[in-house]
């Protein structure tokens, strides 16, 4: 008996995305490593099967890609080089697309609702974004208790930020900035829920001399639902910054949220590597982006630019063997060819960083593990068995903190642990926090804006465990 196979979808994702599934010989790593294969339908090597055999309807079915929390280890593990996940977020692209019914609703209204309040304002309303979704879910009564506590410490905008000032194809340039003054992107959730990142973060380079400077209309990076909803949009918003960044004068810009960070470095990627999109965005831009800002994440800025010599002279208040998880999370390491990251799954850099500061970091198991990321406001029992599962390892391995370079990581991991059953509660602190104590500058570090309050902890070890 012959088989038919239908090559079209195949096809369709090759000009979409440069991907070719053909690739693909079922090694089977992609679902080996995959944290959310409990949550799927399809391993993700049955996708990319399905998709090769040109299955559509068994495809557009799937819960799979819907589920999937882009957390890019199948595409950093494929032998092939290919990006699996990008497969993920054209599948769900085209579902839409053609006014399929969506497997898994709530994460549909969720990457909606978010587009439409980024394109409508140019930045994301975090509390409008809550209180749409769960009440189009009928789940508000299930987040009430985290937005309160948000609302409480001041960690919520109840008004929406709108970004007024937007990219002008042939204006002035600004000259080049001083060698200090580097290019600030926040993200939209430095403005909200991660105040204490952003505080924390600005009083970190200040003690080292350096001004940061958000760039004058910057725009939200588009996040997970530009990525999954419409691909020219995930490239376009990152790019739109890039340019608004060149065009006021900086050469350098440090991203805190790591989801940023990856959006910014991706955007790049495609523009670089894809001559295609390289010539839709220039020309939708009106102007070619001449490549000459470097992007890195805070992290990494801190880290290469500072150095672990000259946090370490700086120190004045040790954290005198606090022990700490340095967790990563996905984006900040992976894929390495976006990022540039050489030890990515199991990096150091964080855990050195802490050290300098007199941090001990422990040595543990899901450093770069997934939490979950946006599932977490549309299927919180990811995020409840995943974020339990990396709690429960730190904890395991001695650490008394879990420190973090992500917003979505924090919430996520602070905010859920009544749900995770988590007893006793685990501090969890942006690495900057703990930077800005041991720099003697508490007030910078908004140690009461966190919902797992870590003063007794930090204060036990910097004043002397007794």
């Amino acid at each position: 008996m012959s088989v038919q196979v239908n090559t079209g979808m195949a096809e369709r994702i090759q000009r979409a995305t440069g991907e070719n599934v053909y690739m693909c010989y079922q090694c089977v790593k992609c679902t080996s490593g995959c944290p959310m294969m409990n949550f799927f339908d399809m391993a993700p090597n049955q996708v990319m099967r399905a998709v090769q055999l040109g299955l559509e309807d068994e495809v557009f079915n799937a819960r799979t890609p819907w589920m999937c929390a882009s957390c890019q280890t199948c595409t950093t593990r494929c032998p092939q080089g290919l990006d699996i996940a990008k497969v993920m977020d054209f599948i769900v692209s085209e579902v839409v697309e053609r006014g399929l019914p969506a497997k898994v609703p709530e994460v549909a209204l969720f990457n909606k609702v978010f587009l439409r309040d980024v394109n409508l304002l140019g930045r994301l309303y975090e509390l409008g974004l809550m209180a749409e979704v769960d009440l189009r879910n009928w789940t508000i009564v299930r987040d009430i208790p985290l937005a309160v506590a948000l609302i409480g410490k001041g960690a919520i905008h109840p008004l929406p930020e709108l970004s007024r000032v937007r990219f002008h194809p042939g204006a002035p340039k600004a000259p080049p900035r001083g060698e200090m003054e580097i290019g600030y992107y926040p993200g939209c959730s430095l403005h909200g829920m991660a105040s204490a990142f952003d505080k924390s973060a600005r009083g970190v380079l200040d003690a080292f001399g350096y001004t940061p400077v958000e760039p004058k209309g910057w725009v939200c990076c588009g996040s997970t639902p530009a990525h999954r909803l419409d691909e020219r949009q995930a490239v376009r918003l990152p790019m739109i910054n890039m340019q608004l960044l060149d065009q006021q004068g900086f050469r350098e810009a440090a991203l805190p949220c790591a989801s940023c960070f990856s959006r910014f470095r991706v955007a790049l990627h495609e523009w670089r590597t894809r001559p295609d999109v390289r010539e839709r965005i220039d020309k939708e831009m009106g102007e070619s982006y001449p490549d000459r800002v470097e992007v890195r994440s805070l992290l990494d800025f801190v880290i290469q630019r500072v150095g672990f010599d000259r946090v370490e002279q700086e120190v004045r208040s040790p954290l005198r063997g606090l022990k700490v998880a340095c967790y990563y999370g996905c984006l900040l390491t992976r894929p390495p060819k976006v990022t540039g990251s050489v030890d990515y799954e199991y990096p150091r850099g964080l855990d050195r960083l802490m050290q300098s500061i007199g941090a001990a970091p422990v040595e543990w198991d899901l450093k770069v593990a997934c939490c979950g990321g946006s599932l977490a406001m549309t299927r919180p029992e990811v995020m409840v068995e995943l974020g339990k599962r990396i709690i429960d390892n730190a904890r395991d391995r001695g650490a008394e903190a879990i420190v973090v370079a992500c917003p979505l990581c924090e919430i996520n991991l602070q905010g859920h642990q009544a749900q995770m059953q988590v007893e006793p509660r685990m501090p969890i602190l942006y690495f900057t926090q703990l930077m800005a104590v041991a720099l003697g500058r508490e007030k910078d570090a908004a140690l009461g804006h966190n919902l797992v309050d870590p003063r007794p902890l930090v204060n036990s070890v910097v004043g002397g465990r007794s």
